[in-house]
C-alpha cells in the first residue's frame, strides 16, 4: 500500500508538471488573464485557470492509482470519494468561469451553497458528533444542527483559502502545509483514504508550484483556491468524523491561518462599515508586505505561521489521543494568544485597533510608575 502511494504522489507531481504550461495557454487563448489594479500586488497581465492543473492532475492521478489499491473502499470511504469528486468537479467550474467572466461574489457565494448540499443531502456527509472538551464523550448532533453546521463548514474553509490567494504561491504553499498535516494525523489515524487523497493534492500542488511560485508564470485563479478550500473542508470532515479521541478544535487549528485571516477580515469591513465581501489591502500578505517583507519573504514568512499551527494541530491531537485534554487547553490559549498579538503588531484589523497591546503597555507603565515610587 506504501508503493500506492508514492506512486500516487510522483504520478500526479508528474501530470501537474505537464499540464500547467498547457493550461497557461488556454487560459491566455480564452482570454483568462488577471489584469492588474492598485489592489494587486502583479504588475503586468497574468493568466488564470492555474486550479484546472492541479484538478486534472488530481483527478488523473486517482484514476491512475485506484485499480491498483489491494483492498476495496468501505462504503463510507467510496461515497465520500463520490462527494469529493462532484462537489469540487462543481466548484472547480464555477471558479473558472469566474476566471474567465468576473463573476459577482453573490453567485459564487449562492454556487458554493449548492455544492455543499449537493455533498450534505446527495451523500449524506455531515458532521455527526461535537467533542465535549476536557471529557471522554461526545454528543450525537440532530440533523437540524448537523446540516447546517456542514454547510457552513464546507463554505467557509473554500472561501478562506480564496481570501488568501493575493501573492505568487501563498494560497497553494498554505495549502499543501495544511494538507500535509492531515497527511500526518491520517497515517497517525490509521485512515488510508484520507491519506492517499492527502498524497494526490500534494503532488498535484507541488507541480504546479513550479509555475507558481514567485515570480509567477500563472495564478491557479479562483479555480485552484476554491477548489482547494473545499479539498480542505471535506477531508477535515471525513478525518475527523466519528472520531471521538479527537477534539472538535483540531481541524480549526490546521487551517488557522486562511480562518484567522478571514476573521479578521470579517471584524476589519465591519468596524470600517465595509461589506463582508468588499476586497481590500488589509489581507495578512499585505500588511507584511507594508512592514517591509518582500514578495518572497511575506510568503515564507506565513509558510512558517502555517507550519506552526500544523505543528500545534499534531501535538494537540496526539494528546487527545492519549486523553490529555490539557494539552488542548494550553495549544487553544497558545495559538489565541499570538493570533491576537500578531494581528495588533501588524494591523489585520486596523493600525489604532490594538486593545492586548495597549493593555500590556497600561500595565507595563503602571509597574514602572510603581516602582519609581518604591
Amino acid at each position: 500500500m506504501v508503493t500506492i502511494y508514492i506512486i500516487g504522489f510522483v504520478v500526479s507531481l508528474v501530470l501537474a508538471l505537464f499540464l500547467t504550461p498547457l493550461v497557461k495557454k488556454f487560459a491566455i487563448k480564452v482570454g483568462a488573464v488577471d489584469v492588474p489594479d492598485a489592489r494587486k500586488v502583479h504588475t503586468r497581465i497574468m493568466p488564470r485557470l492555474g486550479g484546472l492543473g492541479i484538478y486534472l492532475a488530481f483527478v488523473l492521478g486517482l484514476i491512475a492509482v485506484l485499480p491498483f489499491i489491494p483492498e476495496s473502499l468501505s462504503v463510507r470511504d467510496a461515497n465520500f470519494l463520490k462527494a469529493f469528486l462532484i462537489g469540487g468537479s462543481m466548484i472547480v467550474l464555477i471558479g473558472a468561469l469566474d476566471d474567465r467572466f468576473q463573476l459577482s461574489a453573490k453567485v459564487k457565494f449562492l454556487a458554493q451553497i449548492v455544492a455543499a448540499c449537493v455533498v450534505v443531502f446527495g451523500f449524506n456527509i455531515t458532521v455527526d458528533f461535537v467533542n465535549i472538551p476536557f471529557q471522554d464523550s461526545y454528543s450525537m448532533l440532530e440533523s437540524w444542527i448537523s446540516i447546517p453546521l456542514t454547510i457552513f463548514w464546507i463554505v467557509g474553509v473554500t472561501n478562506a483559502i480564496n481570501l488568501i490567494d493575493g501573492l505568487d504561491g501563498l494560497a497553494a504553499g498554505v495549502s499543501a502545509i495544511a494538507i500535509g498535516t492531515i497527511l500526518v494525523m491520517s497515517f497517525l489515524m490509521g485512515n488510508t483514504t484520507v491519506a492517499l487523497i492527502c498524497l494526490l493534492l500534494l503532488g498535484a500542488i507541488i507541480g504546479f508550484l513550479f509555475f507558481n511560485f514567485h515570480p509567477a508564470k500563472i495564478f491557479m485563479g479562483d479555480a485552484g483556491s476554491l477548489f482547494l478550500g473545499f479539498s480542505l473542508a471535506m477531508l477535515s470532515l471525513l478525518g475527523f468524523k466519528q472520531i471521538a479521541i479527537v477534539s472538535f478544535i483540531t481541524p480549526l487549528i490546521i487551517i488557522g491561518v486562511p480562518l484567522s485571516d478571514t476573521f479578521f477580515a470579517i471584524i476589519r469591513r465591519k468596524i470600517q462599515k465595509k461589506p463582508i465581501f468588499a476586497p481590500d489591502k488589509g489581507h495578512l500578505h499585505h500588511c507584511l508586505r507594508e512592514l517591509g517583507f518582500s514578495h518572497r519573504q511575506t510568503v515564507l514568512v506565513i509558510y512558517g505561521i502555517s507550519g506552526f499551527f500544523g505543528v500545534l494541530a499534531v501535538i494537540q491531537s496526539s494528546a487527545a489521543m492519549h486523553e490529555a485534554n490539557w494539552v488542548t487547553f494550553v495549544v487553544i490559549c497558545i495559538m489565541m494568544f499570538f493570533m491576537q498579538i500578531g494581528a495588533e503588531v501588524i494591523g489585520l484589523v486596523g493600525k489604532t485597533k490594538r486593545p492586548l497591546l495597549g493593555l500590556i503597555n497600561r500595565l507595563r507603565v503602571k509597574t514602572n510608575a510603581e516602582s519609581r515610587t518604591k
